[in-house]
């Protein structure tokens, strides 16, 4: 049974120890995404159609909103991961300045001697509960250095985030902002599409070609954002936290965060800790 081993929350987004023996469904995150194999069997990440194994010696790189998936090579006993979901805001003030925007050069991240000792080190922290003032320093240089072994072997300019693509249909900005208004509505993307002036196929077509991933996918996201922000920071009932974000039951919302996560919300709430 995947499970959570530790979470942590602060100013720099969110940083898990997992164990994860089953496939999580395709999703995407705001934020800058690490993966790092920590002990038993390996895991494979395909993100946007590239496959990554994360092993002893190679990590992930995912950038925000960029959809990826996960599968254990071992369904049984799994592995160890540590998992950092890093505020893209948070890495470029720690960079002092835009030069370090948050946006790896490749999905794979080869753990040289430093990033693995950096793995190893946060890793401990985090099982053993000790993550005080010193934690957010080893995160940003465990993120930074990963960053970098991303754009060993890529182009100079492709760091240029002028060059980069950006959010340029009106439409798909105010479908946005509509859809982070009404996230807890029900069928609330016809009504999206509609609002926006565009047909449902035209919707998930420009969608696509502005994000990167489907209307639906962009939803999920925010909803499983909404999720974890009140478990970890309210004591509100697992029932009423998914019925308020529109799953008719509970199993139905357990479903959800667990196919997205690797675990029911009641064992993410107990491993998790909210910094100040």
């Amino acid at each position: 049974m995947s499970t959570a081993l530790a979470v942590f929350h602060g100013a720099f987004g969110r940083a898990a120890l997992y164990r994860l023996n089953k496939p999580l469904a395709p999703h995407a995150h705001r934020e800058g995404h690490l993966i790092f194999h920590v002990a038993g069997m390996p895991g494979i990440v395909d993100i946007d159609g590239h496959r990554q194994l994360m092993d002893a010696g190679c990590g992930a790189a995912i950038s925000p909103w960029e959809p990826h998936d996960f599968r254990p090579t071992d369904f049984g006993s799994g592995g160890t991961f540590l998992t950092l979901y890093i505020s893209p805001r948070w890495f470029e003030e720690q960079s002092s300045g835009p030069g370090n925007a948050m946006r790896f050069g490749s999905p794979r991240v080869v753990l040289d001697a430093n990033l693995t000792r950096l793995v190893a080190i946060v890793s401990d922290m985090m099982a053993d509960g000790h993550m005080g003032e010193r934690f957010p320093g080893y995160l940003y240089e465990l993120t930074g250095s990963a960053f970098e072994s991303t754009w060993q072997k890529a182009p100079v300019l492709a760091r240029d985030p002028s060059l980069w693509p950006r959010l340029s249909d009106y439409r798909i900005r105010n479908a946005m902002r509509l859809m982070n208004e009404r996230v807890t509505d029900a069928c609330v993307l016809d009504r999206i599409a509609r609002d926006a002036g565009l047909s449902r196929p035209h919707f998930y077509k420009l969608f696509r070609q502005n994000i990167g991933l489907t209307p639906n996918m962009y939803l999920n996201t925010l909803r499983l954002e909404r999720s974890i922000d009140r478990l970890t920071r309210s004591e509100e009932p697992v029932t009423s936290i998914g019925l308020d974000l529109g799953f008719a039951s509970q199993a139905s919302f357990t479903r959800f965060f667990s196919n997205n996560i690797g675990m029911a919300p009641t064992d993410y709430r107990r491993a998790s800790v909210l910094s100040g």
